[in-house]
């Protein structure tokens, strides 16, 4: 074992080899710094009890207190061959009482006998109503007389025993009589305190840490020196200190990660991009001038944006969110067409084929004699919208690449189908990205490649769900953002209701009666589940008992043959083929189906004008952004909308306040916060981001925004005087060792 180490040196020549192989399969640490940037979850303060709220059965618990009662008893093995001996201490700890149970305990009752305190560690469980700890790990802090001296234990406990000894003998501080012990996450085997020793033995060896950021830096954020940070991060005398340690750290997570955004900007910003300036004869013009409605003025506003940002020989990378039927694709479709002006092509990239085909329909139907390039009647310099996704046809997909390669085709609509090898553009001038959360950073960046001539495409990439400004500054932090923030005319407010099937079913009745009265009035409806049949392995939501979810399949030909008998049900989910798929969709938006069950297939982008109410089956199963992009699909041809949210759930339940928050505001900015709030990170980011946001360890983008800011802030800064990071090459390490270097490649061609 070595004496000395910094945050480089593996955790092997530091710590007992079978830990260190256990350190790295449980959380992935490698090195000495892997281990000291993973900080507690939560810190134990000196004399604090168990908080009776967060008690978690099957989660390791840490038990502190005095044995107020002990009994026994003997049993027989299975085997019946030896008799055991079973003691059972009740524990006191501050006024919550533990049973913790020895199975093999003839020594334990001399070893902690009525009156001893002492800490406990092991897996919380109930029995007969009692909080139950079986055969945990025990340290003694006082005995029965209330002598303390040497600490002793048994299992991990007892090992940290002897570390924390070796410390005072060095001069430090028991680690026991700390005022805040730090708990960590126990996982795959690795205990808290397993742990805790080895942060203690990491932090006894390690020298003096070389700080990568600037004094300036320090001191104009008052930032702790990282030395000091790793230290007090896990081994804090105040609470001040705790905060500055934790504050230091997540900003240098911050600061690499603007750093890593702020290269891929400049990086793609580095090389040139078709220019396409405005024209005042070209399609552009022609189909503004057709628009039966005005642009609201946000709408022009985001235009003004872009057309700029397109007629710069600058890549264009940006980011267009807005509500739910707030103009978005007319935007795009008037950039596509100042693309089309200066002779370029246009991609649209849709996450799924049933939203491809949508586009691809309302773009054609939008544009008119205008997109029928080719084709007799067709307008002056008309251009072709062709469709791409993976289950075309050979034929189909011949000729679409033949159309794409020879530049006939001006607007390419697809999947992910548009991002293989195999597709050559003619000369690619712009790409827009529909529902850009689907997508990860790597497969936008495939078709920034396809340019021609070494010209890199506009990017322009669109969300219906709304993100918090700081959110979308680090999950599209190499993007600028605009925001669409008003309806344009025409749009209804659409009224949303809580149904509760449990605990009022003649509601649920009336749901379905309420349906029938907007098919009579000429009007469609979505009706939505959450699985598609019975096979779907999804259970119940926990606070609703055991009542299953509502499969589409068996919905379909209950109502069908039921409450909406009569009328023309149909079915699509994401099992039937794409040519199912289409038929059922078209079939709806032609009218000549009049409720369409479906399962979230339907979720984006979907556009038929006459439906008009949606019911979401199972609501309670669906995030917040998710509700509100599903109550999207209604109200969008001038007439009122109508979402009604089914829900087993109890009135007291924490699903049930979440739905009735949806139901009072239309707004998805005040819904998206409240998503954030109560979803894991991961959920709300999507697993196809970049890797960055995967690494981090400390940093919260969900609740770290203003140190996100400042970390910007002070990363464009020194971007502006080494893009390269040349002369921070800490710094660079530092970012290099978050993302890997296939993320931070960017640094490296500078």
């Amino acid at each position: 074992m070595t004496t000395f180490a910094t945050t480089d040196t593996p955790l092997a020549e530091i710590l007992d080899a079978d830990l260190a192989l256990r350190l790295g399969t449980a959380f992935g640490h490698r090195t000495v710094g892997d281990l000291l940037h993973t900080l507690p979850r939560r810190f134990r303060r000196q004399g604090q009890r168990v908080d009776r709220k967060s008690l978690v059965e099957g989660e390791r618990v840490t038990v502190i207190g005095r044995v107020e009662r002990l009994s026994s008893s003997t049993y027989t093995t299975k085997k019946g061959s030896r008799q055991r001996q079973r003691v059972t201490l009740v524990v006191n700890d501050g006024g919550i009482e533990f049973e913790v149970v020895f199975f093999a305990g003839w020594g334990i009752k001399n070893i902690l006998p009525v009156g001893t305190e002492a800490m406990f560690d092991g897996t919380l469980s109930t029995f007969r109503g009692k909080l139950n700890i079986k055969h945990p790990e025990f340290l003694i802090l006082a005995t029965a007389a209330g002598r303390s001296g040497e600490l002793k234990g048994s299992g991990n406990l007892a090992a940290l025993a002897e570390l924390s000894a070796k410390v005072e003998a060095e001069g430090g501080e028991s680690l026991f009589g700390r005022r805040f012990l730090p708990v960590y996450a126990s996982r795959e085997g690795v205990t808290s305190w397993e742990v805790f020793g080895a942060v203690v033995t990491a932090l006894r060896a390690l020298i003096p840490v070389v700080d990568p950021l600037d004094q300036s830096v320090i001191d104009a954020v008052s930032l702790m020196s990282l030395d000091d940070a790793l230290h007090k991060a896990h081994m804090p005398s105040s609470q001040e200190e705790m905060d500055a340690a934790g504050y230091r750290l997540r900003f240098d997570e911050a600061l690499a990660l603007q750093l890593l955004l702020g290269a891929r900007r400049r990086f793609f910003s580095r090389d040139p991009a078709p220019p396409s300036p405005v024209r005042g004869d070209g399609l552009r013009a022609a189909m503004w001038s057709r628009l039966p409605f005005a642009l609201t003025a946000g709408q022009q506003s985001v235009l003004e944006d872009i057309s700029a940002d397109l007629t710069r020989d600058q890549p264009m990378n940006r980011l267009l969110q807005g509500e739910v039927g707030s103009g978005k694709t007319v935007v795009a479709l008037l950039a596509m067409l100042q693309v089309l002006d200066a002779g370029r092509q246009c991609v649209m990239l849709a996450p799924t084929e049933v939203l491809a085909v949508q586009h691809h329909r309302s773009l054609t139907a939008m544009l008119g004699d205008l997109g029928e390039g080719g084709r007799l009647g067709a307008a002056e310099g008309a251009t072709r919208v062709v469709l791409l996704t993976g289950s075309m046809s050979t034929a189909a997909r011949r000729q679409a690449l033949l159309d794409i390669v020879t530049g006939e085709a001006g607007i390419i609509v697809g999947t992910h189908a548009l991002i293989q090898d195999s597709v050559d553009f003619f000369d690619l001038g712009l790409v827009v990205v529909d529902e850009q959360h689907r997508f990860g950073v790597r497969q936008r960046d495939r078709l920034r490649t396809k340019g021609r001539d070494g010209l890199v495409p506009h990017l322009l990439v669109m969300t219906a769900t709304p993100i918090p400004r700081t959110i979308a500054m680090t999950v599209f932090g190499d993007l600028e953002v605009s925001e669409l923030g008003e309806l344009p005319g025409g749009r209804r407010p659409i009224s949303t209701s809580v149904v509760p099937a449990r605990e009022k079913p003649r509601w649920l009745e009336r749901t379905w009666e309420r349906v029938r009265e907007e098919v009579a009035a000429g009007h469609r409806a979505y009706v939505v589940c959450a699985r598609i049949d019975g096979d779907d392995d999804k259970p119940a939501a926990k606070d609703d008992g055991s009542i299953p979810l509502t499969a589409a399949v068996d919905l379909h030909h209950s109502l069908s043959t039921g409450p909406l008998a009569g009328l023309r049900v149909g079915l699509m989910h994401g099992r039937l083929s794409p040519e199912e798929k289409d038929t059922a969709m078209t079939a709806f938006a032609a009218g000549r189906l009049d409720v369409l069950v479906s399962t979230t297939v339907i979720e984006v982008g979907v556009d038929v004008p006459e439906a008009t109410v949606i019911v979401v089956m199972d609501a309670e199963r669906f995030g917040v952004s998710q509700l509100h992009q599903l109550r999207g699909r209604v109200g969008r041809g001038g007439l009122s909308g109508l979402c009604l949210l089914v829900t087993n759930s109890r009135f007291d339940s924490r699903a049930m306040d979440r739905l009735n928050a949806v139901a009072s505001t239309t707004d998805g900015f005040v819904l998206a916060q409240l998503d954030l709030t109560q979803r894991r990170e991961g959920d709300v980011l999507g697993d196809a981001q970049s890797g960055a946001l995967s690494a981090l360890r400390i940093l919260s983008v969900v609740e770290d925004g203003a140190v996100i800011g400042i970390a910007r802030q002070y990363a464009e800064q020194i971007l502006d005087s080494d893009p390269g990071l040349h002369a921070h090459p800490a710094l660079a390490e530092r970012v290099f060792r978050l993302v890997g270097s296939e993320e931070s490649a960017y640094l490296e061609r500078y």
